[in-house]
């Protein structure tokens, strides 16, 4: 008997019309569907599994759902002179953030410091895409999202927080930029969603079952409550994030979110802040003396054999523009399905 396939080897630009063709055929208008394609398409060429093509069947579902509006304009505002706005009518955060970066970037330049809020759109992907572009315009970026209530609080069992992740971006001219984006929860919700897909047992530290036990069955953290990182700190982070990218910007908590998604089963609804801070506003002249300082760190952390966050993704970013990437079997077919 022959063994099925391991999986479907594509180039990335294969990959990339088969996410937009996907995403079209899902009922996404044309600027969402490409907006959209491209962030999964990253997440899968940096060898990032969860944050990857998968993330099309979560699209698929939320479109489904009627949790996305497919063919959302998204609206830009100028609140005051440091700050952009852009209401994304309910469709995916994506195009909302295509839209406002240009603006933001130039306020940041302008003053030093701009903030952008996204508002009313819908969340699955991960933040470092969009503080790496913003990186690679020569400015330090932060950008914080709550998401579902899917996490406990240090100390509780029961769900009150989503992943609420932060991503933060530094320029390295000549370099590709220093970037990190974690889940103030122990894993990504999506690393829990693969485990179950694969039928792999999960480490016990990563949630509760839905009576507040600890579990190593995904499907039962899935359906209770997963943990926050490092106990009290990742708990007092995950709160910032809610604060930040919730009532600060007039968007929803993670407790809000889930509570409009009506047991739809959707991505998360609500907003994100992103902060631009240009280092040659506080620098002037000596910006790049500065900078040169920072690589000092870098080579210090880097010369005792410790890895830098984003390291890994830009090793497998480098094999996946000349090699392509595999899709495994199981997941390309249900992708295939898509608008069958």
């Amino acid at each position: 008997m022959s063994e099925a396939p391991a999986g479907v080897a594509m180039t990335l630009d294969s990959l990339r019309e088969l996410a937009r063709a996907k995403l079209r055929a899902a009922g996404l208008a044309g600027d969402h569907a490409d907006a959209v394609a491209e962030t999964m398409v990253s997440g899968e060429r940096d060898g990032c599994a969860s944050h990857g093509i998968y993330r099309l069947l979560v699209a698929d579902r939320s479109i489904r759902a009627g949790v996305v509006v497919p063919d959302a304009v998204p609206q830009v505002s100028e609140p005051k002179a440091g700050l952009v706005r852009v209401d994304g009518g309910g469709g995916f955060a994506q195009l909302a953030f295509e839209r406002g970066m240009p603006l933001l970037v130039e306020k940041a330049r302008a003053n030093g410091i701009a903030a952008l809020a996204l508002n009313h759109v819908v969340h699955f992907a991960a933040l470092w895409p969009e503080v790496e572009m913003l990186a690679e315009q020569g400015l330090v970026a932060l950008a914080f999202t709550p998401s579902h209530a899917w996490v406990a609080p240090a100390g509780g069992t029961k769900p009150v927080f989503g992943t609420n992740p932060i991503a933060f971006g530094w320029p390295r001219p000549g370099r590709d930029p220093f970037v990190f984006d974690f889940a103030t929860s122990a894993v990504a919700r999506g690393e829990i969603e693969l485990h179950r897909r694969e039928g792999r047992a999960v480490p016990e530290d990563w949630g509760y079952d839905a009576e507040g036990r600890g579990t190593t069955d995904a499907e039962a953290v899935l359906n209770g409550a997963m943990r926050t990182f490092g106990g009290h700190k990742g708990s007092a982070l995950a709160a910032m994030v809610e604060l930040l990218a919730g009532p600060l910007i007039a968007d929803m908590t993670s407790a809000e979110s889930i509570a409009a998604d009506q047991g739809r089963g959707g991505s998360p609804i609500g907003g994100e802040l992103i902060l631009a801070i240009d280092p040659a506003g506080f620098l002037g002249e000596a910006v790049q003396a500065h900078l040169e300082r920072a690589e000092a760190m870098f080579a210090a952390i880097e010369g005792q054999g410790a890895r830098l966050p984003s390291q890994r993704r830009y090793a497998a970013r480098a094999r996946s523009l000349s090699e392509g990437v595999t899709i495994p079997a199981g997941l390309y077919a249900d992708i295939m399905a898509i608008g069958e």
